[in-house]
């Protein structure tokens, strides 16, 4: 297992270390594994309206709370802000969630169609790992019927033990293709994400469609607003670089 140094973030969004060498030895970039929401698809502005409207209905003492619990889980959210008296509407708030989820537009970050393609071409695998789940994910293949052609693996919540920022679920990924965590990189956008890519000693790039430039450094080797730039080539020499 990799044991991260200090790092120190240019200006580009490119990272430093103190290592005395930035070369992988006897290891090859062999997956990419993607998180979904604000990701693979620009959906996070949607689900700002959605959890804005539940949380300003169930918790106007707390403005702004849609955007503290980006990134959570369904369960996450539930456990820390519908206890108590407010358990019984958990089932309430899930159905609406489920109705607004059907009728969601998906549409994808741009340049990641291009960018997917790419990396398989170049015999990358590639994992959707998400911690939505499969009922979700069935109103993504409804809308985008190419969407399972992109990826060789699609991991639901309904996969993991844990859920992020504990490193269970990119750690899954990684065995699913029989691979070590040195040879995964990891793409991601909330700070759960970030963390939980982090904890797995994986490579880890941060989409700015989420956070603040400024959080989403800390937590990532790498930071991008999208995939416009982005190729197989560009990846190897960021994974190399780290």
């Amino acid at each position: 297992m990799r044991h991260w140094l200090p790092r120190v973030v240019a200006p580009t969004g490119r990272m430093t270390t103190n290592s005395p060498t930035t070369m992988k030895e006897k290891l090859e970039l062999k997956a990419a594994l993607f998180d979904l929401d604000g990701v693979v698809f620009d959906t996070e502005p949607q689900y700002t309206v959605f959890w804005g409207s539940q949380c300003r209905l169930y918790h106007p003492e707390e403005p702004g709370l849609e955007q503290k619990i980006k990134g959570q889980t369904l369960d996450q959210i539930f456990d820390k802000h519908w206890n108590g008296t407010l358990v019984s509407e958990r089932e309430a708030v899930t159905e609406r969630l489920n109705s607004f989820e059907a009728q969601m537009t998906f549409d994808y970050v741009a340049g990641f169609e291009q960018f997917v393609s790419d990396l398989r071409a170049h015999g990358m695998k590639t994992a959707v790992v998400t911690s939505s789940n499969l009922i979700k994910m069935e109103s993504v293949y409804r809308q985008r019927p190419e969407f399972k052609t992109l990826f060789d693996r699609i991991l639901t919540s309904e996969d993991f033990t844990y859920s992020k920022p504990h490193p269970d679920c990119y750690l899954k990924a990684a065995g699913a293709f029989g691979l070590k965590p040195e040879q995964c990189i990891v793409f991601e956008d909330s700070v759960n994400g970030l963390k939980a890519g982090m904890a797995a000693e994986m490579t880890v790039v941060g989409l700015l469609t989420t956070n603040t430039k400024e959080t989403v450094e800390q937590l990532s080797h790498y930071q991008t607003a999208d995939y416009t730039n982005m190729n197989y080539q560009k990846l190897y020499t960021i994974w190399q670089d780290i």
